[in-house]
């Protein structure tokens, strides 16, 4: 194999099911340059550089673009500025400031907490209308509808809008996840669409909000007046946006790259339905063994960087694998074992640094409460193929249908 093409067989679809022995072997090398890319794989060199104030999430200072297409990205819509994830300081820190005010910790510590009984009960009702246990497309019939609704609830969509929202974010994600032979100028058509729609829908909320607000956080962030000032309207409807993409696409392939995992280690699930406090250990093992966001390949640099020996250049395209990082030899001990009793597990499953993942608490109290439940009412599980079917995105990877089958369902 030769060095040039490794990052091309991690990107090929033939390899998602399980690109783990490929990250091995771009550990070999902790940086790499391959398609006009710098490629950095290694634990400790990854968390370096997400801490390193010389990394940016800005596209404007990249200087020297990747010579290969994630496809997968989608363009902005030029009418919404850039969401906070994608800017560095002081504009980043302002927006993610003001964003947390009405999201969690410090200021709002408990609102995710105090969620944890309404999402108990999605969890139920999602689990009691799944029907015949033949066959159950798990993400199709939980995964994916469990998160959505949970950030419709979050902002505060009424809930007679909720199958609208579905529908806009159904449209979105499959913008993520480009199909073979699609036409992309169709389904580009169609993305925009969805996203006009969505905006529209959201500025109408937003205005009646600050006319009227509620106990949601859309309400609190429409009418927040603080140090930082106020969000304009487009800053909010590029907040939501993001929350409603990123909050929602992450939570469905942790769940559901956690049931597989499960369901492959039977002796886990089993413990897990009779004490479901092991959720926790659970959703921590799987976010460093099966993470939802494998790479992170939209980061520049500021100006030269040397690591592990390798300089990059001011204005490299950089690439940090955090998925070939969280079974970094060096770092965990047995790392292709999913091991939930693991003492020693700072993983890199929702980054870190300044853009550490913003909805971490969120995602951590679904897929605790999604799992332990799965795991306690379905009755004998199984998996009806394995691997299943990959979604096409190299990015986001996780089973594009779960397809599973259970003796029966408890209430």
């Amino acid at each position: 194999m030769t060095q040039g093409n490794l990052l091309r067989q991690i990107l090929d679809y033939e390899n998602r099911h399980d690109p783990y022995p490929l990250y091995a072997e771009l550990r070999e090398t902790p940086v790499r340059n391959e398609d006009d890319a710098y490629i950095v794989s290694t634990y400790h060199e990854v968390l370096s550089l997400l801490h390193d104030p010389r990394v940016s999430s800005d596209a404007r200072n990249l200087t020297q673009s990747a010579g290969i297409d994630l496809q997968e990205q989608q363009e902005e819509e030029t009418t919404l500025p850039p969401s906070f994830i994608r800017l560095d300081p002081p504009e980043h820190d302002r927006l993610r400031r003001m964003t947390n005010t009405s999201f969690g910790p410090p200021h709002d510590p408990r609102r995710v907490h105090e969620m944890r009984g309404e999402l108990g009960g999605i969890v139920s009702d999602l689990i009691a209308g799944i029907g015949s246990t033949d066959r159950i497309d798990l993400v199709e019939q939980f995964s994916y509808p469990f998160p959505v609704t949970v950030i419709c609830r979050l902002l505060g969509v009424p809930r007679e809008d909720e199958s609208r929202f579905h529908g806009w974010a159904d449209t979105l994600a499959a913008s993520l996840d480009p199909m073979p032979g699609e036409d992309p100028t169709e389904r580009n058509k169609v993305f925009q669409k969805a996203r006009t729609e969505l905006g529209m829908y959201l500025a109408g909320l937003i205005e009646e909000r600050r006319k009227n607000p509620q106990q949601d956080m859309l309400s609190e962030l429409a009418t927040l007046k603080g140090p930082d000032g106020s969000m304009t309207t487009m800053e909010l409807l590029s907040t939501a946006a993001l929350l409603l993409v990123a909050g929602h696409e992450t939570t469905v392939n942790l769940i559901t790259n956690g049931m597989l995992t499960l369901l492959r280690n039977p002796d886990v699930l089993d413990r897990l339905r009779e004490d479901p406090g092991l959720s926790v250990p659970i959703v921590e093992e799987l976010l460093r063994f099966e993470p939802p966001v494998q790479l992170v390949p939209n980061r520049t640099t500021l100006a030269d960087i040397e690591i592990a020996g390798v300089t990059i250049p001011k204005g490299a395209s950089l690439w940090l694998v955090v998925a070939a990082g969280n079974r970094d030899p060096l770092r965990f001990e047995d790392p292709d074992r999913f091991d939930p009793d693991r003492k020693d597990n700072e993983h890199l499953g929702f980054g870190s640094g300044i853009h550490s993942c913003f909805g971490a608490p969120l995602a951590r109290q679904e897929a605790q409460l999604a799992l332990s439940e799965l795991a306690r009412r379905l009755v004998n599980p199984r998996l009806l193929e394995d691997p299943p079917e990959y979604r096409r995105n190299a990015v986001l990877r996780g089973p594009r249908h779960l397809p599973i089958t259970c003796d029966d369902i408890r209430p």
